[in-house]
């Protein structure tokens, strides 16, 4: 079978409208003065990888249920204005929404608009096999209709990854989604053992490689059987803004490993990718280049460099 699609996106696309707060958590008050301003853009966390799988050169596609609304246009011209092909079907409820805080250091917290979603929406499973069956691999994002997917995409053949985001290791939502992926990412911030997180998700499913980052502390990446810390990567300009960057670092993650590189070189892609994202304002839609994300990793392991 053929497979011309390096990476197909599963989910995750959607609009945010993003609020630069003084400080958070924002004490309560009557108003606030807002600059730089209001600003509502394109790009949720499917959004965010796509974007950064097709900006490091991967033959991306990126297909979700989409509103007829003008938020669902937002997110049409974000693809059709990067080259990324996007493949959407109706969402009755509308497009995914949600309102992102920003203070000062970058620290992000999120409202989303659960109100835009039901419980009978599905991806049509012959659109899933079909562009599953084109894909070397497919990154899952953990949205609802995603989890009926899980089978399909499994059955068609490409390797699987998922973002689990800030999952505790308890709430049983997040398993199919840990339990079916051959690469699963997460965030530290809700675990209070890490580790005996990861070797669970391992244990149980089907993971070759678990990541969980930790912000400023940098990540552990689990392969084979081994424990490792990720030092994080210090990035070039000021941290303005910390949204996006969990996408960023599957995004490199991933390039590193569909490249065949070993693990930690794949870690080593994703934590620069993140330290980038962190340098670019929420109200904007920008990932690393390839050309950019080979040059640092050489500049921080020379033996990484390519001709």
């Amino acid at each position: 079978m053929s497979r011309d699609i390096d990476v197909l996106v599963l989910g995750g696309a959607g609009v945010d409208t993003i609020v630069y707060v003084p400080e958070l958590p924002l004490p309560f008050a009557d108003s606030y003065m807002i600059r730089p301003g209001i600003e509502t853009r394109a790009g949720q966390t499917g959004d965010f990888v796509a974007l950064g799988v097709h900006s490091l050169g991967l033959r991306t596609h990126h297909f979700d249920l989409i509103g007829d609304d003008h938020e669902g246009e937002l997110v049409r011209a974000l693809h059709r204005d990067r080259g990324i092909p996007l493949t959407d079907v109706l969402q009755p409820g509308g497009t995914k929404r949600a309102v992102n805080l920003v203070g000062p250091d970058g620290r992000r917290l999120s409202l989303y608009d659960e109100s835009r979603s039901g419980e009978s929406d599905r991806l049509p499973e012959e659109t899933v096999r079909a562009l599953a069956g084109a894909s070397r691999h497919a990154h899952v994002s953990i949205t609802h209709p995603c989890a009926f997917a899980l089978p399909a995409l499994r059955e068609a053949g490409p390797t699987l990854s998922t973002d689990l985001h800030d999952w505790d290791g308890v709430n049983p939502y997040h398993e199919p989604f840990a339990y079916a992926a051959d690469v699963v990412f997460l965030s530290t911030t809700a675990l209070t053992d890490p580790e005996r997180t990861m070797r669970g998700i391992v244990e149980r499913g089907r993971a070759e490689v678990v990541v969980a980052t930790a912000g400023a502390e940098g990540a552990y990446l689990l392969a084979d059987d081994e424990l490792t810390h990720v030092p994080a990567v210090a990035p070039r300009t000021p941290v303005v803004d910390s949204n996006g960057a969990g996408d960023a670092f599957a995004s490199g993650f991933l390039f590193g490993w569909l490249g065949g590189e070993p693990a930690r070189r794949c870690a080593r892609y994703g934590a620069v990718a993140g330290a980038h994202a962190c340098t670019v304002p929420s109200t904007r839609a920008e990932a690393i280049g390839r050309e950019e994300l080979l040059a640092r990793v050489a500049e921080l392991e020379p033996e990484a460099a390519r001709p």
